[in-house]
C-alpha cells in the first residue's frame, strides 16, 4: 500500500478554493516572490532577511523545487483567480510519518482580506484528508500576534513557547508552538459557518 505522503510527490498537485489556486511555484514567479519578500513587514517574523536582489527570489524558488524533488517539503504558490497574481506561499515545511509542519507568507497588500485563512483551510484539508496526517503543527515567532491569531481561528491549540528553539537572523529565536489534531479538525470542519 502506498504511503499517502508519497502520493503527493508523484506529480505536483494543484488545488482550487473559492478565490484562489494553490499551484507549483515556477521560475517565472521570481518577480512576485521578490515583491513579497522585499517587504520588511512580511519578513519581520520570518527566518529570512528582507530581499534586496531578484537573485534571492530565484534561489528561494529553486530551494522550494529542490525540497519537493527530494521529498522534504511541498510549497504552493497562492494565486488569486481574478487576476492570476501570486500573492503568497504556503505548504508543509517539515514532513513526518503522521504529522506535518506548515509555513506560510502573504504580500502585505492582501493582509486582513481572508486570503490566508482560505489558503490554510485548503492546506489543512490536504494534510488531513490527502496526506492522512494525525497532527499538523505550526511554529511562529513569539511577537507574531497576527499569525498566532490566525492559527487559533483555524482551531489550533497553543502548546507553549519553545525557548531559543531555532537560530536565524544571527540570534536564537523562541517560537510559539501550535498544533491541530485530526479529530479536532474534524470537529471544526463540521461546524456551520458563523
Amino acid at each position: 500500500m502506498t504511503d499517502p505522503i508519497d502520493q503527493i510527490f508523484v506529480q505536483f498537485p494543484e488545488y482550487e478554493t473559492e478565490r484562489l489556486i494553490l499551484r507549483q511555484i515556477v521560475s517565472d514567479d521570481a518577480p512576485s516572490i521578490m515583491a513579497i519578500f522585499e517587504d520588511e513587514a512580511v519578513t519581520q517574523y520570518y527566518d529570512l532577511y528582507t530581499f534586496t536582489r531578484i537573485t534571492e527570489s530565484v534561489e528561494l524558488i529553486e530551494y522550494f523545487s529542490e525540497s519537493y524533488r527530494s521529498e522534504r517539503q511541498i510549497r504552493w504558490g497562492i494565486v488569486r483567480k481574478e487576476d492570476d497574481r501570486l500573492i503568497g506561499t504556503c505548504g508543509f515545511v517539515a514532513l513526518h510519518n503522521h504529522r506535518g509542519e506548515i509555513g506560510y507568507d502573504l504580500a502585505g497588500a492582501y493582509w486582513r482580506q481572508g486570503y490566508m485563512t482560505e489558503a490554510l483551510e485548503a492546506l489543512l484539508e490536504i494534510g488531513f484528508d490527502d496526506m492522512q496526517f494525525h497532527r499538523i503543527e505550526a511554529l511562529v515567532m513569539v511577537d507574531n500576534v497576527a499569525s498566532a491569531g490566525l492559527l487559533r481561528k483555524l482551531g489550533f491549540t497553543e502548546e507553549g513557547i519553545l525557548r531559543d528553539y531555532d537560530f536565524f537572523k544571527d540570534a536564537f529565536q523562541s517560537l510559539r508552538s501550535f498544533s491541530l489534531l485530526e479529530d479536532e479538525y474534524g470537529a471544526v470542519s463540521r461546524q456551520s459557518p458563523s
